[in-house]
């Protein structure tokens, strides 16, 4: 899959709901074998019905990326019953929304163990095999890992992590013949937003920060009500499977190609602050 690619077979995680779901049946619609995971097959009937919509088919298994035992089983299953893998997309991960001085550092760790340690042991787990089969990594982060944002702090600083770990690590697997992408969606319409473990009726009493975070969910509210469709940003994503080499870096909408782009032409740090104070008003 480095060059042009041809069918192959790929892993996605996460693909319960919103991107991962809309990315599994735009690659399988694509023509490729879909490994298509997550973490309890209780969340399966979304994708068995949207597969079953789209005329396709989707071989559907449990994978955690906080267990390494559901790692190895799903690679194994892979290699056993199609004997390669050509790519995989970490899109499996999870939302926070709070600040540091009114939640323990359990929580931040709890969000780093999925959003972090998770992709990174999927990783790890699957390049021996995408280096053989010469594939593509392809890992969803968000516009959260270019641009730190407020009330997101954990939630920001794994999806910068992960943007870290990936272009550094791209170099060194094209000199193995893989392929690396980072994806950055910006607000998609999805469950995602109703999993991020908010409660505002739960703030500590008289919350130096209460005013502010009233600001910040008026924004995001007003954000989401604009937000590009699962469907759009997972067909992005598929889309990065087939082709020429896809180039590090790419954006699922106008949207986020513009938010980002506030991040990337600002050396000093300013235009990001002056932004992000703007939400708290």
């Amino acid at each position: 899959m480095s060059g042009t690619a041809v069918p192959g077979t790929v892993l996605i995680t996460g693909t319960s709901s919103g991107i991962g779901l809309q990315a599994a049946v735009a690659t399988a619609r694509s023509g490729h074998t879909v490994v298509a995971t997550m973490r309890t097959l209780e969340g399966a009937r979304a994708l068995r019905d949207a597969s079953a919509t789209a005329g396709v088919t989707l071989d559907i298994r449990r994978l955690d990326v906080t267990e390494p035992g559901s790692i190895t089983e799903v690679i194994a299953h892979m290699l056993d019953r199609y004997g390669r893998i050509d790519a995989v997309v970490n899109n499996a991960g999870a939302g926070h929304v709070g600040t540091i001085e009114n939640e323990g550092l359990d929580v931040v760790r709890a969000v780093m163990e999925v959003n972090f340690f998770g992709v990174v042991s999927v990783t790890r787990a699957a390049l021996p095999h995408l280096r053989q089969s010469r594939g593509r990594l392809i890992t969803v982060t968000s516009v959260g890992g270019v641009v730190g944002q407020p009330f997101n702090e954990a939630y920001c600083a794994a999806k910068f992590a992960v943007e870290g770990f990936m272009e550094s690590l791209a170099p060194v697997a094209a000199t193995a013949g893989v392929a690396v992408t980072v994806v950055e969606p910006g607000a998609v319409a999805s469950s995602f937003i109703d999993n991020v473990g908010l409660d505002p009726r739960a703030s500590p009493p008289n919350d130096p920060y209460a005013s502010a975070l009233a600001g910040y969910l008026a924004r995001a509210a007003q954000s989401f009500s604009a937000a590009q469709s699962a469907e759009s940003a997972g067909a992005s994503v598929a889309a990065l499977l087939d082709g020429e080499r896809p180039p590090f870096r790419v954006q699922t909408s106008d949207a986020a190609r513009a938010f980002v782009g506030v991040k990337l032409a600002d050396a000093d740090g300013s235009a990001v602050q002056r932004m992000t104070a703007g939400w708290l008003d």
